[in-house]
């Protein structure tokens, strides 16, 4: 009977690429919104009526490579699963997490299957990206996870939770509220599809305000951690996310008063992917690394 071994190192490597793939598809989702291809594959899930290859038409083809980079998402998924129980040592949290993956992607897949059979209804729209954001949630964790082997600190140092809390929960907002101004501003995937029935600029002043509070909270408490003298890498991923955070204000205040252009609109989305990475890494950070599992321990003590 074959054994199949998967290192850590390599089962972190995997991880990476989880994390890339998801936030990739994420870009590629908002060029497909972008665009105007929502409903360039008007059918689910082959593009058009039994034609599962999309015709030579530009929003065909758009829509249709972001079928198949949720065909590219998949695989790493499976992969991710593979390989957690084949890690060796093999650890119960990875397993768990990977198999978190797999529920969020395939909820994702039935979630998209609506949007387009439904014809891009803003509600459904932001919850495809919103459920985005909880599969990188997921990835992030599963990677930090991974890297414990190589990241044990046995010092005693701060662990201030509500630190993370705060940032992680004011984020939230910050993205809930972006997808609102999104929902309802002029790119919607399809010409015709339905938009939010507010008004952009109202929605967008409260994200705005959303924005600054998040930057005057992480400014505060990027001092506050230099002073308490946190670890170097929780100030590390502190002033990551305040300065990803600075720069989304500035592109979201730019688009605002330019007419939202699509490729500004664009570096928003992906923006925001950065922003919820940064902000989840920040958030373990600040929780301290975990104390290696007892079977990674196990099988560090010589024989």
């Amino acid at each position: 009977m074959i054994q199949r071994r998967v290192s850590p190192a390599t089962y972190r490597k995997i991880t990476i690429w989880a994390l890339a793939l998801l936030a990739l598809i994420i870009v590629s989702g908002g060029a497909v919104r972008l665009t105007g291809s929502g409903l360039g594959c008007p059918d689910w899930p082959a593009c058009d009526n039994d034609q599962l290859v999309a015709p030579l038409e530009t929003h065909a083809m758009i829509e249709f490579i972001n079928r198949l980079i949720t065909g590219l998402v998949s695989a790493i998924v499976i992969a991710a699963v593979l390989g957690s129980h084949w890690r060796a040592p093999r650890r119960s949290d990875l397993v768990w997490l990977s198999w978190g993956l797999v529920a969020g992607v395939l909820a994702q897949i039935v979630l998209g299957g609506l949007v387009v059979l439904y014809e891009l209804p803003p509600a459904l729209v932001i919850g495809h990206f919103l459920l985005s954001m909880v599969l990188l949630w997921n990835a992030v964790v599963l990677l930090w996870r991974s890297s414990e082997d190589y990241e044990r600190q046995s010092e005693p140092r701060p662990r201030p939770h509500w630190v993370g809390n705060a940032v992680v929960a004011i984020t939230s907002v910050v993205i809930v509220t972006g997808t609102i101004v999104t929902g309802a501003g002029p790119h919607s995937g399809d010409e015709d599809a339905e938009r939010i029935d507010v008004a952009v600029r109202d929605v967008a002043q409260i994200h705005g305000t959303t924005v600054v509070v998040l930057l005057v909270v992480l400014a505060g408490l990027v001092w506050w951690l230099r002073h308490r003298g946190a670890p170097e890498r929780a100030q590390l991923w502190g002033r990551t996310v305040f300065g990803v955070a600075l720069a989304q204000g500035l592109i979201g205040y730019v688009q605002y008063f330019t007419g939202v252009p699509v490729l500004l609109v664009g570096a928003h989305i992906a923006g925001a992917a950065l922003l919820w990475i940064a902000t989840v890494f920040f958030w373990l950070n600040v929780r301290g690394p975990l104390v290696r599992a007892e079977a990674d321990v196990a099988q560090a003590v010589p024989a």
